[in-house]
């Protein structure tokens, strides 16, 4: 796994579960696209916004086994104790899914299942701690294994997007002392954005010293502007151009089919001078992956 993040160019896909049992549907739509060829490693999120999908770790061990590629897991906080988080990850080391994605997760009041409660016993450096108890043989109680757990490979997120700079590095700092190999962005949609952030990563991977870690900077098209508006407004972290609201609401004026044009352009540029400026980066795009084949290609 070092290896393959430390290559120049790093190409992570994410692939959410289904709203239902089995992956096949999933894998097939992957297979007819081109777009397999180019990726490096599958993120697999867990149940994100809170809406009910398919368990994370059996999905990626599916992709995994199926693709022969690296799969990373997403563990969320919100539906887990102490107790939980450390069982899917023993269980996740048995099916061969030793690389994990750490998040604190989308608040239960989002979901799509009634009167849903979040755990939340902490956030995510409570799963990024507990991995590095695993990496030391032992559990977050300090008992040593009976059988040793194969290595973790831990990945965590950050903001793509700040108006207080020293903050967002006070968090990486935190989140890199766990010695993470991997801190995956939100979606950006400005290169401005994007040397600033890795400026900040930088001076907190040098205060952190932790030397392995990589940034990997997040994307996700952007095609409507119904799309747009609503990351700007309700996703924190993320912050999309006045030009870009600005363009695509001329364009819907115009027609649905000139807004697509408009937003597929727009996302195909910023995607371009995101991989000539840092070419480590993680594709998201709600499963429609013909869309992002096209944009790669």
């Amino acid at each position: 796994m070092y290896s393959l993040i430390k290559k120049q160019n790093f190409l992570t896909l994410e692939v959410i579960p289904l709203h239902g049992a089995g992956s096949e549907n999933i894998i097939k739509k992957i297979e007819n696209i081109k777009l397999i060829d180019k990726i490096d490693a599958f993120i697999v999120p867990d149940s994100p916004l809170a809406r009910l999908k398919s368990n994370s770790i059996i999905t990626a061990s599916k992709l995994q086994n199926h693709f022969k590629k690296l799969t990373i897991a997403t563990i969320s906080m919100r539906d887990r104790n102490k107790i939980a988080l450390q069982s899917d990850l023993l269980g996740a080391n048995e099916l061969g899914i030793n690389s994990i994605l750490a998040l604190t997760g989308d608040s239960a009041s989002s979901s799509d299942q009634p009167k849903v409660k979040g755990v939340f016993e902490a956030n995510s450096t409570l799963l990024l701690e507990i991995i590095k108890c695993f990496n030391a043989g032992i559990d977050y109680s300090g008992k040593p294994f009976s059988c040793l757990p194969k290595p973790i490979s831990a990945f965590c997120v950050c903001n793509s997007a700040t108006n207080h700079q020293k903050s967002l590095q006070k968090k990486i700092t935190a989140k890199l002392k766990f010695s993470p190999l991997g801190i995956i962005s939100q979606p950006i949609y400005s290169i401005q954005n994007a040397k600033i952030l890795k400026e900040i990563f930088d001076d907190a991977k040098n205060e952190s010293k932790n030397d392995q870690a990589e940034l990997i900077l997040g994307f996700f098209p952007i095609t409507k502007l119904r799309t747009a508006q609503f990351l700007n407004s309700h996703v924190p972290g993320i912050c999309i151009p006045q030009e870009w609201i600005s363009k695509l609401e001329n364009a819907k004026k115009i027609s649905e089919e000139k807004e697509f044009e408009t937003g597929f352009e727009l996302s195909k540029t910023i995607l371009k001078n995101l991989t000539d400026f840092h070419p480590k980066i993680h594709i998201m795009g709600a499963n429609n992956f013909s869309l992002l084949d096209k944009l790669l290609n």
